[in-house]
């Protein structure tokens, strides 16, 4: 098996079983075998857990970054209804078979404190939700805080959906985000 054929074996069963499983209760040899990946050429592609776990994340943020911004730019025609948009992709997102919440959040519960790199990724990743919030709230004029208090929503319902195992959050953080524009709208 080529490097790159057993890189992309190992990144996808090291996603699905930190999914499953929590990041520190899967070790490189429970890695191994479920992708079939032989132990030499998976610390060939990832010479550590760490760099596995980072090169995870990586992957999973450029995965919703674009996942995000093509849902709202197939789904929502002006700046109100992108910030919308992203509580319906929410909604999609925990109705998914396995769903067990936000790898960002949850790695970080496991991991941030001990991992700065690990720290910094979800830090960027909940950064460019924000950014893309802002991106919606600057162009409808309103004031800058009203991007954090969306993306507040947002990683609140993400974290809420991840402990109930239920869609609704994205449903209840979507109406208050209605009434967060609106009123921003108004003023």
């Amino acid at each position: 098996m080529d490097a790159e054929t057993a890189e992309l074996k190992v990144l996808d069963t090291a996603e699905r079983l930190f999914d499953e499983r929590g990041v520190q209760a899967v070790g490189m040899d429970a890695i191994r075998t479920a992708s079939g990946v032989s132990l030499k050429r998976l610390y060939q592609v990832f010479p550590s857990k760490d760099l596995l776990v980072e090169a995870v994340l990586r992957r999973r943020d450029e995965a919703v970054r674009a996942a995000l911004t093509g849902h709202g730019a197939r789904t929502a025609e002006g700046p109100y209804e992108r910030a919308l948009a992203v509580f319906d992709w929410l909604a999609g997102w925990f109705a998914e078979p396995g769903f067990r919440g936000c790898a960002f959040i949850n790695t970080f519960g496991e991991l941030g404190g001990v991992t700065p790199v690990v720290a910094g990724i979800a830090r960027d990743h909940k950064e460019a939700l924000r950014a893309h919030f802002a991106e919606q709230t600057d162009a409808l004029g309103a004031p800058p805080v009203l991007a954090d208090q969306l993306a507040l929503l947002a990683n609140g319902a993400m974290a809420v959906a991840g402990i109930t195992g239920s869609p609704e959050p994205a449903a209840q953080a979507k109406a208050a985000a209605r009434v967060l524009l609106d009123a921003a709208a108004a003023s």
